[in-house]
């Protein structure tokens, strides 16, 4: 896979609201791969709707991937768990060091009350899997600083930053999660210092939080599905069983809805729901307003997936798969949607009308989209977008 380290943000219209008309919600505003897989030294521009551009093997999954990667750390996941694979990330030709120890780097900077966060993490992914160096810092001062030091214990040492009698405050931290998602349970807030530090570790995990990573998979939103939470998985598999849920919960945003189907879909649309078949399970159908209805079975692939990528950007975290901060007020809280082959499947026109849906939902503030395409030449005048060319 060739390296992105000259990845450059091709110039395109800054994004209209959004940012401007929340200023104070935390948001990720640069995506940093220092070393992984593919990507060396590769930095990459987050707007409030991004879209990563390229062929096929210039990174653009994996750095979709890492941003998703950073989000569960954020959130509290364990190491383990967000890297299944870890030896995937490591570049592919990092060679060992001295004690065989081979891994990867990723950071990110979030923007917000507090001015730009960076946040900074080393994960060694052999011998064994671990967190062994994380950085947070804010205004050139560093804010919490971690290493490993003795590889037999299974935790880093870890300095914060105090500004009291002491500088610092030092101690050990876990080396299976991140430190920065741990601070508020280890840090006082008794010093000036020691606020700083929660309020940017606050900022930057509020950030990273409220992730949806989505890829709509057709051959999986043909079935009949189980009636069941009406939350969104992040495959679509279950499309059916929230149409169940969102067309009785919000008549305005499902018309919206309806709109953008019928703008991107064959034929007449008057509604699309979800019907009740026996044995407590649901299929999608499209009505056609003449008292035909077409199931969504039927639809080509292009379809499903632009119907499925619209039903994502018009709802939110309370209908989407994704783990907010549920002691952060929602008003605080921005939804992030990264959305691998954002293009995939889809014809022109349904292409416009969804990057068009996206800019639009996106200007009001409360989503951001970080999506993968193969060619972004065709979002030209779309105000809102910002394009990040990962071509070789």
């Amino acid at each position: 896979m060739p390296s992105s380290s000259a990845a450059a943000s091709v110039p395109s219209v800054a994004p209209s609201g959004g940012v401007g008309t929340h200023p104070d919600r935390p948001r990720v505003t640069e995506l940093r791969l220092s070393a992984f897989a593919g990507h060396r030294r590769a930095g990459f521009p987050l707007g409030t709707l991004t879209l990563l551009a390229g062929p096929s093997g210039c990174g653009k999954t994996s750095a979709l991937r890492a941003y998703e990667a950073l989000a569960r750390l954020g959130g509290g996941d364990a190491v383990g768990a967000v890297f299944p694979d870890p030896g995937a990330c490591v570049p592919e030709r990092a060679r060992p060091d001295a004690q065989r120890r081979r891994g990867f780097r990723i950071g990110c900077t979030a923007d917000g009350p507090e001015g730009p966060v960076r946040l900074d993490v080393a994960v060694q992914a052999e011998p064994e899997l671990r967190i062994v160096g994380e950085r947070l810092s804010a205004g050139g001062v560093v804010l919490l600083e971690t290493a490993l030091r003795d590889p037999s214990r299974p935790w880093v040492q870890a300095a914060w930053h105090t500004a009291g009698q002491s500088p610092v405050t030092r101690g050990p931290l876990p080396d299976d999660r991140l430190g920065t998602a741990l601070l508020p349970l280890r840090v006082a807030g008794r010093t000036a210092g020691q606020r700083r530090v929660l309020a940017a570790a606050e900022q930057m995990v509020v950030a990273l939080r409220s992730v949806f990573a989505c890829d709509p998979r057709p051959g999986r939103m043909r079935a009949p599905v189980p009636t069941g939470s009406g939350r969104l998985l992040g495959g679509c598999d279950n499309l059916a069983d929230v149409l169940w849920r969102t067309r009785a919960e919000c008549g305005r945003r499902h018309q919206q809805f309806v709109a953008a189907v019928r703008a991107g879909c064959a034929g007449a649309v008057a509604d699309v729901l979800a019907e009740a078949l026996p044995g407590g399970v649901v299929r999608g159908v499209v009505e056609r307003g003449d008292g035909f209805r077409t199931e969504l079975g039927r639809l080509g692939d292009g379809e499903l997936r632009y119907l499925a990528l619209c039903l994502v950007l018009l709802t939110g975290p309370g209908v989407l798969e994704v783990d907010p901060a549920g002691e952060v007020p929602a008003a605080m809280q921005t939804l992030t949607v990264l959305a691998d082959g954002f293009d995939r499947g889809l014809d022109p026109g349904q292409r416009g009308e969804l990057v068009r849906l996206a800019a639009r939902m996106c200007g009001r503030g409360h989503i951001r989209v970080v999506g993968a395409v193969s060619d972004a030449s065709w979002v030209e005048g779309v105000d809102g977008v910002t394009v990040v060319d990962l071509s070789p």
